[in-house]
C-alpha cells in the first residue's frame, strides 16, 4: 500500500541526562541560568519548566539550546530584560530526540553499493561482486525558522562536526534510523518568497527501517 509524504517528520538526537532542577534565571538577553554544577554542555537541547514569578509564561514550554556554558552557568536564547522570574525555580529537562521543523520536501537515503571486480586470467567473462554498501545522503529543503530547536540542533552539530542520530518516521509510523554528519546547512531568499535553506546529511553506516 502506497503512503503520502504529508505528515513525515525528521528527528535529530538531542541531549542525555536527566532534569537540572531548582535553576535561578537572571534575566535579560540571553537569559542567564545559574545552578552549581549543573553538568549540561554547549549543544544540549532542553525543555524549560517550573519556573514561577509574573513573567514564567516566557520561560516555561520553551524548548533551547544551552550556549555559553560555565561550571554553573550557562545562557539561553530568550528575552527577559525587564520581566520578573522567581529565584531557584525553574527545571530544564533534556531531550532525547528534537523534530526539525518546517521540512518542504527530502530525498534519501540515496546511496549504493561497490561493485568489486574479481575477474582473473581464467575468466571468459567480467566476474564481480557486491562491495559494503554506502547509504550515501539525505537531503532536505526546508522554509528558515530562526528560532526552531531542530534547525537549531542540526546547525549547531555541524558547526561541532558531531556525529548525530535521525529518525525519518514516515505516515504510516515506519522509521528509518541512521547516524551522520551534517554537512551542508544553507540559506536562500528572493523577492516575494520566503526565506528557505536546505540540509545535507552524510550517513555513516547503516540504514534501518523499523
Amino acid at each position: 500500500m502506497a503512503i503520502e509524504s504529508q505528515g513525515t517528520k525528521l528527528e535529530i538526537s538531542g541531549s542525555s541526562g536527566g532534569a537540572v532542577e531548582t535553576v535561578t534565571a537572571t534575566v535579560g538577553y540571553p537569559t542567564i541560568i545559574t545552578k552549581a554544577s549543573h553538568g549540561l554542555t554547549n549543544g544540549t537541547i532542553g525543555t524549560l519548566s517550573a519556573f514561577a514569578g509574573a513573567d514564567a509564561a516566557l520561560m516555561n514550554g520553551e524548548v533551547v539550546i544551552v550556549k555559553y556554558v560555565t561550571t554553573d552557568t550557562f545562557a539561553v536564547d530568550i528575552d527577559t530584560t525587564g520581566k520578573t522570574l522567581t529565584a531557584a525555580n525553574g527545571t530544564i529537562t533534556p531531550l532525547a530526540y528534537v523534530e526539525v521543523g518546517e521540512i518542504t520536501d527530502f530525498d534519501g537515503p540515496s546511496g549504493s553499493a561497490a561493485v568489486i571486480d574479481k575477474t582473473n586470467l581464467a575468466s571468459t567473462a567480467k566476474e564481480k561482486m557486491m562491495g559494503l554498501p554506502d547509504e550515501g545522503q539525505f537531503t532536505l529543503s526546508i522554509n528558515r525558522q530562526p528560532d526552531n530547536a531542530g534547525q537549531l540542533a542540526v546547525s549547531a552539530a555541524r558547526t561541532a562536526r558531531t556525529q548525530k542520530n535521525f529518525k525519518i518516521t514516515y505516515s504510516d509510523n515506519k522509521v528509518h534510523s541512521f547516524a551522520g554528519y551534517v554537512l551542508g546547512d544553507t540559506w536562500a531568499g528572493g523577492v516575494d518568497g520566503l526565506v528557505s535553506g536546505s540540509i545535507t546529511i552524510e550517513i555513516d553506516g547503516a540504514v534501518t527501517l523499523t
